[in-house]
Formats: structure tokens, sequence, C-alpha cells
């Protein structure tokens, strides 16, 4: 059996702006040592209970005696009582998560791991419209949702939010500032971006709406080329995928172009689904390798319906996890040209497991990806075979040069042309910011 479970969350993965609000800030104190100050009353002192000893496994009681008796001190000295136990709970498995170092290891409450799944499944929520980075030092946009208020706001992947509402950023926990982002529809949040280029911060006002997150876009050119796009991968990315494809290719087109910009990734199983839709039967889609340096391989199903039609693939910046595995394979077995920016470099594994009592899920790192040709995903990203960019000016002018680039790519493989040249490659990376 594979050491990680089929629903592996990506999310870039993938956190999504969806409901609610949070707000919170910094407390200065004093240190209360334990005998007190004049006039001030002793607290109380808290050991563990014999019944907390007694439900802590032998060999932790050692270790676990300082979390008792901090819990202990809370319940019997904070000022506003009854303390909220599942509040305690949840915040304790928050900090946690919040110590492992390698990869994207995350805890979703109950509410979250709603709003989460909304979002990736193509369901409605309400908020700005964007896939955002909680691991780097401030809360970092993947990629705005087509059509949202953050796509028509103008936010961009690699967009840093360093204050939100006129309040600083630094130092506060991306997870939080998330938090903060989150409200209801109609109502405003006044983002502070950082921008790579644009040498001074800037505020952008976006008005929260209710978003509609669909899967799959999908249209048949005049020019004769299928073009579909693929927004996330969720539970049914795979069959809308297909029906979208099998629609078109009842026309007949020339050749396909697979969009997965500002994709943020999704479920594993729908990575290894969509990757078979464009390659034979047991292929070897990815491998996972895990500390150990055993490899687990996943391979193509078999039964596709684009295996040999003409393709294209687009990546940019924002295309991750999921994303990634797909044009990695479909590149390392020369199926598809990729054309656009390097792609962002979400190549760590999350197992993603339910927690009991219906108290939210936890994502803990398990394993790195690499291509059929054992290529490093995580932190690096996958490099285009046509490397072409937007430009500010692109963005002004509401072209797309990549989708441009694409279409003549094909149009000179069907015609045996000779192939675009990339534009000059960048003196730096591309923009994004690599998770852990």
């Amino acid at each position: 059996m594979n050491k990680t479970l089929k629903n592996i969350l990506i999310v870039m993965v993938v956190a999504v702006i969806a409901l609610g609000s949070f707000a919170g800030g910094f407390a200065a104190g004093h240190f209360l040592p334990v005998s007190g100050l004049p006039g001030m009353a002793d607290p109380k002192p808290a050991t563990a209970a014999p019944e907390q000893q007694a439900a802590t496994p032998a060999e932790l009681q050692n270790t676990f005696a300082p979390f008792w008796e901090a819990w202990n001190l809370v319940h019997q000295n904070y000022v506003e009582q009854p303390v909220d136990d599942v509040a305690l709970m949840r915040g304790a498995i928050n900090g946690m998560m919040e110590t492992l170092k390698v990869g994207r290891n995350y805890y979703y409450d109950p509410k979250q791991l709603e709003e989460q799944n909304a979002a990736l499944n193509g369901k409605d929520y309400e908020g700005i419209g964007a896939y955002v980075d909680t691991s780097a030092e401030y809360l970092t946009v993947i990629s705005p949702i087509k059509g949202s208020p953050a796509d028509k706001a103008g936010l961009r992947p690699g967009d840093q939010i360093i204050a939100i509402d006129g309040l600083d950023m630094t130092g506060v926990d991306p997870e939080e500032a998330r938090q903060k982002v989150l409200g209801p529809g109609g109502t405003e949040v006044t983002l502070t971006i950082l921008r790579k280029g644009v040498n001074v911060p800037f505020d952008v006002k976006i008005t929260r709406a209710k978003i509609v997150t669909p899967l799959v876009e999908y249209e048949l050119r005049p020019d004769g080329i299928a073009y579909v796009r693929l927004v996330t991968f969720g539970d049914t990315a795979d069959v809308e995928l297909k029906k979208a494809i099998e629609e078109m290719l009842a026309e007949n087109p020339k050749g396909l172009i697979l969009d997965l910009r500002n994709n943020g990734g999704g479920y594993l199983e729908q990575g290894i689904s969509v990757a078979s839709e464009f390659l034979p039967k047991d292929k070897v889609v990815v491998y996972e390798k895990f500390g150990d340096g055993e490899l687990t391989e996943y391979k193509s199903l078999g039964g596709g319906s684009a295996e040999d039609i003409p393709l294209v693939v687009l990546i940019n910046e924002g295309s991750a996890s999921a994303s990634e595995i797909v044009a990695g394979a479909l590149q390392d077995y020369g199926r598809a040209k990729l054309i656009g920016t390097q792609s962002y470099g979400k190549g760590s594994v999350q197992s993603f497991i339910l927690l009991q009592n219906d108290q939210g899920a936890v994502g803990v790192t398990v394993a790195l990806w690499l291509t059929p040709n054992e290529r490093s995903i995580d932190k690096l990203g996958l490099a285009p075979d046509i490397y072409v960019e937007v430009t500010e000016a692109d963005f002004t002018a509401e072209r797309d040069p990549q989708l441009e680039a694409a279409v003549q790519t094909l149009l000179a493989i069907v015609s045996g042309s000779p192939l675009p040249t990339s534009m000059p490659l960048p003196t730096a990376t591309p923009t994004h910011v690599p998770l852990p």
C-alpha cells in the first residue's frame, strides 16, 4: 500500500481566501514571578493532575509535564473564565505544525476545512478569490481566480501582502494574515502589495464577493485549435476535462492547448488521472521520494482521449504542485512543449488526514515529488521549452503573448515548420516564492 493517502491536498497549495474575518494584535505585558509582587495575588501553582499524567503515555510524561502545567495555569489564572478548551486544543495543534520546517505542514480547523473544500471542488464561497501561500514571510498570492475580485483588482502571482487595512503584517503569521483578508461579500479590504519589479509598495482596494470556481473552461477557437483551461485539480477535474476534450475532438481540431497557468494544484489522484488523458497506459507520471530514499511510482491509467493530438501546455509562476506533476510528465516524455515562465516549485508531498470527531484536518509533509526523469520539482519548478513572459505593457493592453506563442507553436508542429523561439531569458530566476 502507498505511504500516502490518495487524497493529498496540494494547496499551494494551496490555502484559499474565503469566509470570515480575524482580528488580532500584539499585547505587551510583564513577567510575573511565582512569588508575585507586593499587593498582587500569587498565581495558583499548576502541576499535571494525576488523571492528566495517567492519560499520557509513560514514556512521554516528562515531555508533556510542562504542557499540562501551562494548560492548568491558564485554566486557574487566566483573567477571563471559563477558558475555551477547544480553542486551546486547536491552538496547540497549530503550534505543533509550525515547528515542522520541511515542506508545508498545516492544520485546518473545521471551518477552514469547509472553506478549503468549497474552493477546491468548484463550490460557491465568499471572499476575494485567490489561492495563496501561507508558508512564506508574508501572505503571498499563488494565483487569482479568473474573474474574481482579486483578478479584477490586478493581483498577480508572487504579490506579497505586507499590510491589511493599514495594519503592518511584518512578523505576523501568514495564516493569521489570511484570516484578516477573509470577509463576507460586499465588504471591502485594502491590501498593501509588494511586487517584484515595482519599487514602492502600493494599495489595492478589493470588494469581496461570492466566488464561483469552475474547474474547467474550454472553447474551440476559430483557427481550429482546441483550448482547455484547468483551474484546479478538484474532485471532478478529470471527468470535466475529459468531457470538454471529447466534445472538442468531435470537431476535429488541429491541436490542443492545455492551460495550467495559475493552477495551484489539488488532489494527487486527479493529477494522475489528468495526465492519463494524454499518455499511454502504464507510463510513470510521478515518483514520490521518501526520507529513506525509497521511490513510489504512480503510473498513467490508460483510456485517455487525447493521446495523439498535437499538444502544448501553458505554465507560469502560478502553476504549482499537481500542475507541475502533469506538465513535468508531459515534458519528460516529449508529449508536449511547455510554454510560458518558470513554474512555482511546489514539489513536497502532504498527506492530508482528517482528525477524529470532525475536528478538522492536518497536512504533514511526507515526501518529495520527482518527474519521470527523476527531476526534482520542489523549490526549482519547471523551465518552459519556450520562455514567454507577460510584461507590464501586456497586462495594461490585455494582451496574452503566452497564448499567442502556444497557438504559433501548435500550428508550426502541425505544418512541420520551425518552432517559435523563446524570448530572452531573464537574468534572475522568474518571480515566484518557493515553498520550504
